[in-house]
C-alpha cells in the first residue's frame, strides 16, 4: 500500500511508500531526571510540565509504531556509574549548576531510568549515551544499519538539545528524518519552536515535521 505520513514541507517518506520494517522510532531521553519534579531538569530551574505533557501522544505513537512493526529505540542520557567518562569541563559544569556530588544523570540511579509512564517492551532497543547526540560514542548507527533501517522518527526531550542534535547527525548520515512536534518537548517554548522550524528550513534540509495524529494514521495505513 502506497502510504505516506502527512508532513511538512513534504510527505514522509519522500518516495511515497511507508515501509515499517525500514522505520525506527527514536524515543529520546524520557528519563526520571528530565521529567521528575525533583530531577535534574527541575533542579536546573526548568519546568518539567511541558515534557510530561507529551506522554499521552508519546505512548500513542509508540503503540502504533510497535503494532506496525517499526523498531523502537529508547535512549538514556547519563555518565558511567564510576564517573570515569566525566571530563574536567563537565565536572566544572556540574559544579557550576550545583549538581556536583549528586546522582543526577548518573547510570545505575533511579533518575537515569525511563519514566514508568512510557511503554518499553522486551523487544525494544535501549541505547545509553553520554553526549547530546545518540550517535556519538554509541552503537546506534550499527544497530540501525544491521536492521536495515533507513527512516527515523524523532520524539522525546529536549527538542532543542538531544532530539535535534541526534536528528541533525542522522540527516548527515543520510537517514530520512521526521520530527513529531507534539511528541517532543523542551523546558523553553521558544527553543522548542525554533528547533521545529529549523528542521524544515531549505525545503526540509534536516527532515520533515508532523504531529502525532498524522504519524499514527500513517502507521495504521501502512500496517493495513
Amino acid at each position: 500500500m502506497n502510504v505516506q505520513v502527512t508532513a511538512r514541507p513534504f510527505g514522509f517518506p519522500h518516495e511515497g511508500a511507508l515501509d515499517p520494517a525500514r522505520v525506527a522510532l527514536l524515543v529520546i531521553d524520557l528519563q526520571v531526571d528530565f521529567l521528575g519534579l525533583d530531577g535534574y531538569f527541575a533542579r536546573m530551574g526548568y519546568d518539567p510540565a511541558p515534557l510530561r505533557a507529551i506522554l499521552p501522544a508519546m505512548n500513542s505513537v509508540i503503540e502504533a509504531a510497535r503494532a506496525a512493526g517499526c523498531l523502537i529505540v529508547h535512549t538514556r542520557q547519563g555518565y558511567r556509574h564510576d564517573l570515569a567518562d566525566l571530563t574536567p569541563y563537565e565536572q566544572w559544569r556540574r559544579r557550576r549548576s550545583g549538581m556536583a556530588g549528586t546522582t543526577a544523570l548518573v547510570r545505575g540511579h533511579p533518575g537515569f531510568e525511563i519514566v514508568p509512564e512510557i511503554s518499553v517492551a522486551p523487544q525494544d532497543v535501549i541505547v545509553d549515551k553520554t553526549a547530546n547526540s545518540a550517535f556519538t560514542y554509541t552503537d546506534l548507527d550499527h544497530i540501525l544499519r544491521a536492521r536495515g533501517i533507513t527512516h527515523l522518527m524523532f520524539t522525546g526531550c529536549t527538542t532543542d538539545v538531544c532530539v535535534h542534535t541526534t536528528l541533525r547527525e542522522a540527516a548527515d548520515r543520510n537517514y530520512q528524518c521526521l520530527l513529531i512536534e507534539d511528541a517532543c518537548a523542551s523546558g523553553d517554548a521558544y527553543a522548542h519552536a525554533a528547533a521545529v522550524y529549523m528542521t524544515t528550513i531549505e525545503d526540509g534540509l534536516f527532515g520533515v515535521v508532523a504531529d502525532a495524529a498524522a504519524v499514527v494514521a500513517g502507521l495504521k495505513g501502512a500496517r493495513g
